[in-house]
């Protein structure tokens, strides 16, 4: 259970960060409420993930890691972002990344 709620922070985070990107620097007000309450759902479902006695370690790492990711593809697929072999390198070094943290932490 703790996973799937990190899962559902995890897609919070990025909706809220990719609105943050169409608010206009918070200037659109639709845009600017799904950016709140895509921020406060992510807080409180990684709180409730870590109440399941999931290590804060681990769980941040994840979010964070895949978050960085996910928003990394999104900019490039949705919103004209550019991509380089670096910035893809950089990807994979952030998926391995957390991996290997959740490989070392399972023992």
């Amino acid at each position: 259970m703790a996973w799937l709620l990190l899962v559902a922070a995890i897609a919070s985070e990025v909706m809220a960060t990719s609105a943050l990107k169409l608010s206009d620097g918070l200037s659109r007000l639709g845009w600017t409420v799904v950016v709140a309450i895509g921020y406060i759902a992510s807080f409180v479902l990684l709180a409730w993930a870590l109440k399941l006695k999931m290590p804060v370690g681990i769980a941040y790492a994840v979010w964070a890691g895949i978050g960085t990711a996910a928003i990394a593809m999104i900019g490039t697929v949705f919103l004209g972002e550019s991509m380089n072999i670096t910035k893809a390198a950089g990807i994979v070094l952030i998926i391995c990344g957390v991996v290997v943290l959740n490989l070392a932490g399972s023992h």
